[in-house]
């Protein structure tokens, strides 16, 4: 297949090491995607450390020294940097590895750049290594709704600016990245990313909180899309609560998510980022309550792989 996704964390907020989470699982915002040749990583909650290990045993094992054996090459791409997509990083064992090669993108967060950020609050502060010890090639990148990432086919990584965007930019065989910025999210707003590849589009929707009327902007940006991940981290019941309301937090119920991709007919959507407080008997009885909609819904988990 030249487009697959596997689910490797799917909760929000922070990971939930239970024995009553282990159907849905418990890790962070975590989404491998394959397309072509290339690997992407979306986001990097504590789910990256679990594919960082199986990329790891892959590599090892396809040569006796490290000249021979085949190196780890991957993009990633950071929605924001919220600690539950970003606290899996410096536990990502590639990055200690001389031969591995990281192209990461994300937003800036104020006046300051994403290196700076990532270097300061994962490792200079809170790890043992900092960034510049890392053995790993890590090229850390600044990127907008503003600008478009091209993938080439051999690989390069290109960044135009969506003003300056001309047909000969772009071929058959390019994997194209584009992004749109939410605002309901607190502080600097979170991105939600498509990918984009011979025909198939993938659109990954998380911490979108909708508006009442639904985001117009945004059913813009995901219309038609063959796979839709969308932000549900709370029932409806949680979201509305009088003693404890959810409204302003940044994140979507499951009905804003069912409705968001009936507006934008989306041809699959799975719901993401649950709220750490509901386990697998929770999800499973919202699976039941929802089967009569009229959407292509599902629950994503842990390890789940779909193929576009």
């Amino acid at each position: 297949m030249v487009f697959k996704v596997k689910f490797r964390g799917v909760r929000g907020s922070y990971p939930t090491a239970k024995f009553s989470h282990l159907k849905y699982g418990g890790n962070t915002s975590c989404v491998e995607v394959n397309v072509r040749d290339r690997l992407i990583i979306l986001d990097a909650g504590t789910g990256i450390i679990e594919l960082g290990e199986n990329l790891t045993r892959d590599h090892i094992l396809s040569g006796n020294s490290t000249d021979e054996r085949t190196p780890i090459k991957a993009t990633i791409l950071i929605s924001h940097i919220h600690q539950d997509h970003i606290q899996g990083l410096p536990f990502f064992s590639p990055i200690f590895i001389k031969t591995t090669e990281l192209e990461v993108f994300g937003p800036d967060t104020g006046k300051e750049k994403l290196k700076d950020t990532l270097s300061t609050l994962l490792f200079d502060k809170g790890f043992p290594v900092s960034l510049e010890e890392i053995q790993g090639n890590i090229n850390i990148n600044s990127y907008s709704q503003r600008q478009i990432l091209v993938i080439k086919e051999n690989n390069e990584h290109v960044l135009i600016n969506a003003g300056d965007i001309k047909s000969q930019d772009f071929n058959e065989n390019d994997i194209i990245i584009t992004s749109y910025k939410t605002t309901a999210h607190p502080k600097n707003g979170s991105l939600c990313i498509k990918i984009q590849h011979r025909g198939k589009t993938l659109v990954y929707a998380t911490d979108k909180e909708c508006y009442v009327g639904s985001d117009k902007k945004f059913i813009e940006f995901a219309y038609g899309c063959d796979l839709l991940i969308h932000d549900a981290q709370y029932t409806h019941q949680d979201y509305i609560s009088p003693i404890m309301p959810k409204q302003g937090y940044g994140h979507s119920t499951f009905n804003m998510a069912i409705e968001t991709a009936k507006l934008a007919k989306a041809k699959k959507l799975y719901f993401f980022h649950y709220d750490p407080n509901y386990d697998d008997n929770i999800l499973d009885m919202l699976d039941k309550d929802f089967q009569n909609m009229t959407v292509d819904f599902n629950f994503s988990k842990e390890n789940l792989e779909i193929a576009l």
